[in-house]
């Protein structure tokens, strides 16, 4: 056992007292919180991520035209909703995932100019597992002719030595 010399040395000062009379945490604690809080931080937007396996499939591939209705610029990946028509007349809008925004404007992408609102595209990407209308992106053909990526292409991630997708 040792004395009580010897525990001492482990205290650490939680609360400084001030002149007047208010108390505040020391420097080591506001510190430990600090990094706590960037830590939660971090670990709410890993949290939130997911690899393009666990939502999408590489088996079904999608292809559509449509009219764009919205558009989000948002981290840690970019949408835009797309109505589509199919051979009945029956609209139904898609949802597509892609790069963010960082990535979408050093690739060539504009906010609010490149693609807009009433925009009409062509999108090619791969679907849901779920069957849903949500799709992960890949390539966005706009009707001048132009294309452009939005999203990464299919796989891991982990950098096969064939494409996923010859686009031309």
């Amino acid at each position: 056992m040792g004395t009580a010399s010897q525990f001492r040395i482990l205290r650490v000062p939680v609360i400084n007292k001030v002149r007047s009379r208010n108390w505040r945490l020391s420097p080591f604690f506001r510190s430990l919180l600090g990094l706590a809080v960037a830590a939660g931080l971090l670990t709410t937007q890993l949290a939130a991520h997911h690899s393009f396996g666990a939502e999408y499939d590489a088996n079904k591939p999608v292809t559509v035209s449509g009219v764009i209705t919205k558009i989000d610029w948002t981290n840690p990946h970019s949408y835009f909703f797309v109505d589509v028509k199919d051979s009945k007349g029956n609209v139904a809008n898609w949802k597509f995932e892609g790069y963010p925004p960082g990535v979408l404007y050093r690739t060539g992408w504009k906010k609010d100019v490149t693609m807009k609102k009433g925009d009409t595209i062509t999108v090619f990407g791969w679907q849901a597992r779920d069957g849903t209308n949500w799709a992960h992106s890949r390539e966005v053909t706009f009707a001048d002719g132009k294309k452009l990526f939005f999203g990464p292409p299919a796989g891991t991630g982990d950098g096969g030595t064939a494409p996923a997708v010859d686009i031309k």
